[in-house]
């Protein structure tokens, strides 16, 4: 099986009356080329695209192939269970969704210390191992967001799961905050396969600081920034899939044209990936990949990952007076609560991937675009 994985989570979008709508039929001949590649392998959720993910993968997809032409995985959404009973309820509305009799993979969603104690209360583990007996799900597993030592913990109390989904990428590689070298090291101790999610930090690898860029294209003038990205993720040994959360045909016909015929990455490659990853520390503000989890149930309906990608956008582009960041801020805050509306409950911050202090970056966004921000 080849090791690109599609992920559903960044599908292509049109806007329409001022909303943004998934582009179906882009996503439709997406996933026609993807196939007719010989690449298999999706991944979605319960909630991405605003619950609509299934849904669009069951048109797309189940309803226009064989059933043994693809492999299907998508998530028990750890962060809406409240009850025992919401567990079954939910899977079976993903069954529906997604229009299929069972899945190839199911996951436990998102694991952190908070949602790993849901799960445990709710004996969400004991509930994938049935669906498994009961041939719904053909292999378990979890999705992972949290330190080392927490994912031992788990592994060494659930060795029955059969892979676990990691963030790795090399940004994160030696982070101390998302620990994706550690990590990956606990999960080949336990011997578990690794399927990994944001080889490219959220399109963060895919556009690089100038010099980091300028790197990459004297080596190879013709492979994109985040070609070296996936690569580095798909070259890690015990890693079976890595997914892209592919929004556009280009990012599609680029990753499939080299993972078609994949090549590790090279020893100077690699360490080429490490001198990118010093240079982008040094230029990005916040590590926000976009995933969206921090706006589930904001009070204040705050657009987060789309202020924070401005405030970053504005911190690499700034050279005094006028830019159209400020602009892009504004327009978002006629239908979003603004950045100095936050009213400090950091419930976001808990269900941040990146461990981010999501309250005090929306006070420097405050600054930058409210107090500072002249039309």
């Amino acid at each position: 099986m080849k090791k690109l994985g599609f992920g559903l989570m960044r599908l292509p979008l049109l806007e329409q009356n001022g909303e943004k709508k998934v582009d179906f039929p882009t996503v439709c001949q997406m996933v026609d080329d993807f196939l007719a590649r010989g690449f298999t392998y999706f991944d979605t959720a319960y909630m991405y695209h605003d619950f609509q993910s299934e849904y669009i993968i069951r048109d797309a997809l189940v309803r226009r192939y064989p059933r043994d032409r693809y492999l299907l995985t998508t998530k028990l959404p750890t962060m809406y269970l409240k009850e025992k009973e919401d567990m079954e309820r939910i899977f079976c509305e993903q069954l529906e969704k997604c229009g299929v009799d069972y899945f190839d993979c199911y996951l436990v969603h998102n694991l952190n210390t908070n949602h790993y104690a849901t799960a445990q209360r709710l004996g969400a583990f004991e509930f994938v191992v049935q669906k498994k007996k009961e041939g719904k799900v053909k292999a378990i597993g979890f999705s992972f967001h949290d330190t080392a030592e927490v994912l031992d913990r788990i592994l060494c109390d659930h060795p029955e799961v059969d892979v676990v989904q990691l963030q790795i990428n090399y940004l994160d590689w030696e982070s101390e905050r998302i620990q994706s070298r550690k990590c990956y090291e606990v999960a080949r101790k336990h011997g578990k396969p690794i399927i990994v999610m944001e080889p490219v930090k959220g399109g963060a690898l895919a556009k690089l600081p100038p010099a980091a860029e300028a790197m990459f294209k004297r080596y190879a003038p013709d492979a994109s920034a985040a070609s070296f990205a996936i690569r580095f993720a798909a070259s890690l040994p015990g890693v079976c899939m890595v997914l892209s959360g592919m929004s556009d045909r280009e990012q599609l016909d680029d990753n499939t044209a080299y993972m078609g015929d994949f090549a590790p990455l090279t020893e100077e490659e690699v360490q080429m990936t490490m001198t990118a990853a010093d240079i982008i520390n040094g230029a990005i503000a916040i590590p926000c990949t976009a995933c969206g989890y921090c706006t589930v149930d904001c009070p204040m309906n705050i657009a987060i990952p789309e202020y924070f990608s401005l405030y970053n956008l504005e911190q690499r582009s700034k050279n005094g007076g006028f830019t159209v960041q400020g602009v892009y801020y504004k327009n978002l805050t006629r239908s979003r609560g603004k950045a100095s509306d936050c009213i400090g409950c950091a419930q976001c911050e808990e269900k941040c991937p990146q461990k981010i202090e999501i309250t005090r970056w929306l006070c420097e966004v405050k600054r930058e675009f409210e107090d500072n921000y002249e039309e």
